[in-house]
């Protein structure tokens, strides 16, 4: 069965054809649309740089003049605190401790007794030496005793002997015995003087029984207590120290020189010590000596500074900021960091011209402080810097300039 169309009562118009063409111009006409505002985007984010000076939109920068550094700058350099001495005491003879008498913190003067060792042993050898010694005094006496009867004996058998009243070989055997005497006493002398070395080595040992400081410090170890047995030992490397003992007025401060101005370092020059515990606190001191070499991996040179320390706030192992007056080698020139271009092109800066134009300029960086850098090579000091670089920058721009209000600290 056909269905006709329903009757409106009036005409519907023909259904509309989309040629091609028509939907060309529309797309073309979205896509100009699209760039005309990404453009004008641009624009107006170029504009933002870019300052209306009445010379046809030159772009304001801010310059200042570079600052050549003194013949002598400031250097600040961490550092690390050690003892002017320090000494390990260790026993020198074998026994028991008797007492201590000194514990860590303790400060002593030098030759002040810190521990008595009982050694009962060492004791015993040397009465027995001093025995000996005496026994052996006794022989040297009696030794020269014969030794003077013999001689006077041959003297007599000399006389006798001319006077032809006793034998040849009597007179011989005289003369001889009066030197094996004379042997025997030579002899007995030097075995008192071993023995009287040996009783001096033993006494020796025994003052070692008494352990006293070897210089005025402070005490900062005691591993010994009462009844503990100590040992002499000749290899430090295997013996544990009764004490550690260090002198810490003055202090030794080390810093590492880095190789730009280790050549200026000079025995006398006045150096300041800082420790961030002690806020505000200023010590003073003076460069005594430096290695005279760099290292060779870190290309440093070790440098002490010393400082007195008579209520020893300074402790050793701390560390600490020393501030060092240095000549500066050569020519250098310090710029603010906000000056620094580094890209493909290489590390330049931005100087502008008597023409009111902007030129860059390849530099070689000395050091960087952090907040300046030191500039060795492509500025003399006499250009007007960009002090911030300006990324849209380029080579030849025309520049309206602000003059800084300071320069570069």
């Amino acid at each position: 069965m056909s269905q006709e169309p329903e009757d409106l009562g009036f005409e519907l118009p023909p259904p509309a054809t989309a040629s091609r063409g028509r939907v060309l111009v529309v797309v073309l006409v979205l896509v100009a649309g699209a760039f005309a505002f990404g453009w004008s985007q641009h624009k107006k984010t170029r504009g933002d740089t870019i300052a209306a000076a009445g010379d046809g939109g030159a772009v304001r920068v801010d310059v200042m003049k570079p600052k050549v550094l003194d013949s002598n700058e400031g250097l600040v350099l961490p550092g690390v605190v050690r003892a002017l001495e320090e000494a390990k005491i260790y026993p020198r003879t074998a026994g028991y401790v008797k007492r201590w008498l000194v514990d860590i913190g303790d400060k002593v003067t030098e030759g002040q007794l810190l521990a008595e060792i009982e050694a009962p042993d060492v004791d015993a050898q040397l009465a027995q030496a001093r025995a000996q010694l005496a026994q052996a005094q006794a022989a040297l006496l009696q030794a020269k005793a014969q030794a003077e009867y013999s001689k006077a004996n041959a003297d007599r058998n000399v006389t006798m002997a001319q006077q032809q009243l006793i034998a040849k070989a009597t007179l011989e055997q005289a003369v001889a015995q009066a030197k094996v005497d004379a042997a025997t006493v030579t002899a007995d002398e030097a075995n008192i003087a071993s023995m009287d070395a040996n009783v001096r080595r033993l006494a020796e040992m025994v003052s070692f029984q008494k352990v006293t400081a070897p210089f005025a410090g402070t005490i900062t170890s005691r591993t010994i207590d009462r009844g503990n047995l100590v040992g002499d030992t000749t290899t430090a490397s295997t013996a544990t120290p009764m004490f550690t003992l260090v002198a810490t007025d003055p202090v030794r401060v080390f810093v590492d020189m880095p190789q730009t101005v280790a050549p200026s370092v000079h025995q006398g020059g006045d150096a300041i010590v800082t420790v961030r515990e002690f806020a505000g606190k200023k010590f003073p001191g003076k460069v005594t000596r430096a290695a005279n070499a760099l290292d060779p991996d870190l290309h440093v040179m070790s440098t002490e500074i010393d400082v007195p320390n008579h209520d020893g706030t300074l402790l050793p192992g701390m560390y600490v900021q020393a501030q060092l007056t240095l000549a500066v080698p050569h020519r250098v020139v310090e710029i603010p960091s906000t000056a620094l271009y580094s890209d493909s092109q290489g590390i330049r800066v931005a100087v502008v011209d008597a023409h009111g134009k902007a030129h860059f300029v390849p530099i070689g960086i000395e050091r960087d402080t952090g907040a300046t850098l030191w500039v060795a090579t492509g500025l003399t000091g006499d250009e007007k810097l960009v002090r911030i670089a300006v990324p849209t920058l380029s080579e030849g721009d025309p520049v309206e300039v602000v003059e800084a209000k300071s320069e570069a600290k």
